[in-house]
């Protein structure tokens, strides 16, 4: 593990010829190669990295901090740190993202949304005031 930061290694397969039926929460980093039909959720707050690779496809709302998709995707896709569309990516949805990487031939049919986090605001001191 020279050099790679722990939040972006992969500690779980969804193979290929799997197909799941129902929603799947995760932490650390999940590679999706089958079919979900279902929400899929990295957890809030901890570090999360989904791959949808070419061959996969998710129906359903897909959360994750960092998010690579090179899939179909059927439903709205939230990115709370980085989103990468790869070439044959292909969303049917609303997309929500702080950052953007999209790669020519990736497909959007939907809104793209950029998230900024919040501004903070300093209360005027009111002892200058006569």
């Amino acid at each position: 593990m020279f050099g790679r930061s722990p939040k972006n290694t992969i500690d779980s397969l969804i193979g290929a010829s799997t197909r799941i039926e129902g929603n799947i929460h995760f932490s650390g980093g999940l590679r999706i190669d089958g079919q979900i039909k279902g929400n899929v959720i990295g957890e809030e707050g901890a570090p999360s990295m989904l791959v949808i690779s070419e061959q996969a496809k998710i129906e359903g709302e897909v959360r994750a901090a960092h998010l690579v998709v090179n899939g179909e995707v059927v439903g709205p896709l939230f990115s709370s740190e980085m989103l990468e569309l790869q070439p044959k990516a292909r969303i049917n949805g609303d997309v929500s993202y702080k950052t953007l990487e999209m790669h020519g031939g990736a497909v959007v049919s939907g809104k793209l949304a950029h998230e900024t986090e919040p501004v903070l605001k300093l209360a005027v001191s009111a002892g200058g005031k006569s």
